[in-house]
């Protein structure tokens, strides 16, 4: 073949002749076996009067773009078979993540190789093509020659995904496409991107995307789904996998997603979960969800009130997950009652021996656990705070609502 390079969409309805050079048929679809060879095309179906035929890769002496030619006429019926991933059927139209374009995408044809191998022409998949230069060469296929086409398209920057970063589902029977590296990239995306990728997939792709990634990067891709689609991955989940993703949320974001479950669902993902997370967000789910009670996460630092700068800097050296986020830390007495805010930035400012007492914001604002939703928005916009301490009937601290907390009440209504 002169040209190293077949679109699929030019490998259809290619004329095949026999060794007396009649036609039989054109290509209906062509397909790979992965278990066999994850890049060779394996088999040509060809339609041939009401039927199709099967040809395999090393019945073929040569492929041109006039046509394919055998080299042994033993021609069989095409029966289905659930190793073959067929590429018309099973790889166009079928979404698949462009990690590096942060979406997801459609597959709209397929780049081969053609390779000269013991004296045949053997096609391998190099690509698939998801840009503008694939849609125009779709569209146009039949319409314009073969030629005409591939000097237009020459003017349009191409857009694809290598086949070595693609990966087949086998166990799937519906044969779907996922990116090979997309896993250690997904990662490392920012979880809003994430989440958008996840909300644009179907439910099988999403499930596989956190059956597979690291729980910690799964949770962060979860906090920013909608709750409506967190409730759905959850439960399309194993209980333990989805406990593991749960365990790394924060415990107030783990509670709301619980809280969109069945409550069947959601008891057999707190037993899987480790004790003492599993213990917080059970303690949070009693809460309404329109009261303080089940905005606030318990994720706070709290101190004596005896307590020194000293003393505060050896236990943020210890919190160091909480520091992008912390921008105060709370006094408390021996029985757990709030007894005053300290505002970070002062900490920096004092000398090590300063009682933190001293360093205190001259108001106290806290809110109780049972505090309407609206009360709490009011006061984080009256006060200009980034952050309002909840305390119990009795004034002792439970928990600490954030500006994070309010943003995401006001983007759901």
């Amino acid at each position: 073949m002169a040209e190293t390079l077949l679109y699929f969409t030019e490998l259809l309805s290619l004329p095949v002749y026999d060794l007396k050079g009649r036609r039989i048929g054109r290509v209906k679809d062509a397909a790979v076996v992965p278990l066999i060879d994850p890049t060779r095309v394996d088999r040509y179906l060809v339609g041939a009067g009401g039927a199709w035929l099967s040809l395999r890769f090393d019945q073929i002496a040569s492929i041109a773009l006039d046509g394919i030619r055998l080299s042994d006429e033993r021609l069989f019926p095409y029966h289905s078979d659930e190793y073959m991933l067929r590429i018309g059927r099973d790889l166009l139209d079928q979404q698949i993540i462009d990690v590096d374009g942060r979406k997801v995408v459609r597959v709209n044809d397929v780049t081969l190789e053609c390779r000269r191998q013991n004296d045949r022409d053997i096609l391998a998949v190099l690509e698939v093509d998801v840009g503008l230069r694939s849609i125009v060469r779709r569209v146009l296929q039949g319409v314009l020659p073969r030629r005409v086409i591939r000097r237009l398209q020459r003017h349009i920057a191409p857009n694809s995904i290598r086949w070595d970063f693609c990966n087949i589902i086998e166990p799937d029977p519906q044969r779907r496409l996922r990116l090979n590296i997309s896993h250690q990239k997904l990662e490392t995306m920012d979880p809003a991107d994430l989440a958008d990728i996840v909300e644009e997939l179907g439910s099988f792709e999403r499930e596989a995307i956190f059956e597979t990634i690291d729980s910690e990067a799964a949770a962060d891709a979860l906090s920013e789904v909608d709750p409506k689609m967190q409730a759905s991955i959850l439960e399309a989940l194993e209980p333990e996998v989805a406990a593991d993703i749960i365990e790394e949320m924060a415990p107030d974001e783990a509670a709301d997603a619980l809280a969109e479950l069945e409550e069947e669902t959601s008891a057999e993902i707190l037993e899987e979960m480790e004790t003492e997370p599993g213990s917080e967000v059970r303690e949070l789910l009693e809460f309404d969800e329109d009261t303080a009670g089940g905005m606030m996460n318990t994720e706070y630092v709290a101190l004596p009130e005896s307590a020194t700068v000293e003393d505060a800097i050896g236990v943020l050296r210890g919190q160091e997950e909480l520091l992008e986020t912390l921008n105060v830390l709370f006094l408390i007495d021996a029985d757990g009652h709030l007894k005053a805010t300290i505002p970070l930035a002062r900490i920096f400012l004092a000398t090590a021996d300063t009682p933190l007492a001293r360093l205190a914001a001259e108001k106290l604002r806290q809110a109780d656990v049972d505090e309407k939703q609206d009360r709490v928005t009011e006061l984080f916009d009256k006060y200009n705070i980034l952050t309002l301490p909840v305390v119990d009937s009795e004034g002792r601290l439970a928990g600490v609502v954030t500006a994070d907390d309010v943003i995401s009440v006001l983007r759901q209504k």
